[in-house]
């Protein structure tokens, strides 16, 4: 019996057995399932800033882990080792909702403010950073989690009372490159203004030559951005070759500099990343 899975703007048909294209979530029975839930492939202690969050308790560290699977296919993937991973090819461990928020506790003594849902895309395995943020919150800790905001607006509200801050993805500002990427402008758009009303939000425009680096691409960005909250962070990145996208070079350190003073136009509060 097919069944649609709604969590992002897929809405993915699957047949039982079948697993969506985020290779995570699969009809199991008729019944919707996150094929990832507690499968833990990265767990680090990492500084706040490399989430990357400049504005959101700076100098101190965060829990971060990661599972696998992504619903975007972005060829110059960052992560691409576990976020294109699916069911069969990750190399995880279980770790239940109690004993990470234990583990981030337990490292309170180490400098560590909380937990950050991050590496791959969280999103696609929503119910457990559900249930582990509110383990966490219990705690009296932080939750962060870095997204590419293409979830739906219903699972953008079950999670947003447990979420202090985020760091967004917003890898372009056409169309035409999101499709590319096996994305949707609008939904992250969407996101982002829902997320922005509810807690502290950062975003992120990875730099790459030939797709998103005209000065009118970024003047867009920025004025849209600016609509929002002038005080809104962006974080302006260098890209470097990486998984399908190794025959470009790494952006010019001159462009995204450029860039990052076209943004702050607009924007009170732009960073300049990897150069």
């Amino acid at each position: 019996m097919k069944r649609i899975c709604c969590v992002c703007m897929h809405h993915c048909r699957l047949e039982s057995g079948q697993t969506g294209l985020c290779g995570v979530r699969k009809n199991e029975g008729g019944r919707i399932i996150c094929g990832n839930y507690g499968q833990i492939t990265s767990l680090a202690l990492d500084p706040i800033e490399k989430k990357p969050l400049k504005m959101f308790q700076p100098g101190s560290k965060i829990l971060s882990v990661g599972s696998f699977g992504c619903n975007m296919h972005c060829s110059f993937c960052q992560n691409y080792e576990i976020s294109m991973s699916g069911l069969e090819g990750a190399e995880a461990m279980y770790i239940s909702p109690e004993t990470l928020a234990g583990k981030a506790q337990k490292l309170e003594a180490a400098g560590n403010i909380g937990v950050a849902f991050t590496y791959n895309e969280p999103l696609v395995g929503w119910e457990y950073v559900c249930d582990t943020a509110r383990l966490v919150r219990k705690m009296g800790m932080y939750n962060v989690m870095v997204t590419n905001g293409t979830a739906s607006r219903e699972v953008l509200e079950e999670l947003l009372p447990y979420i202090d801050a985020m760091n967004i993805d917003l890898k372009a500002f056409r169309e035409e490159t999101y499709r590319k990427l096996g994305g949707d402008l609008e939904t992250v758009k969407a996101f982002i203004i829902r997320a922005a009303s509810d807690c502290h939000v950062e975003l992120t425009t990875l730099i790459v030559p030939g797709e998103n680096d005209t000065t009118e691409e970024m003047k867009e960005e920025a004025s849209w951005i600016a609509s929002i909250g002038k005080d809104i962070p962006l974080h302006v990145t260098r890209f470097f070759p990486r998984y399908h996208l190794t025959n470009r070079n790494a952006t010019d350190v001159g462009v995204v500099y450029r860039l990052a003073e076209t943004a702050r136009r607009y924007l009170e509060n732009v960073f300049v990343g990897n150069c």
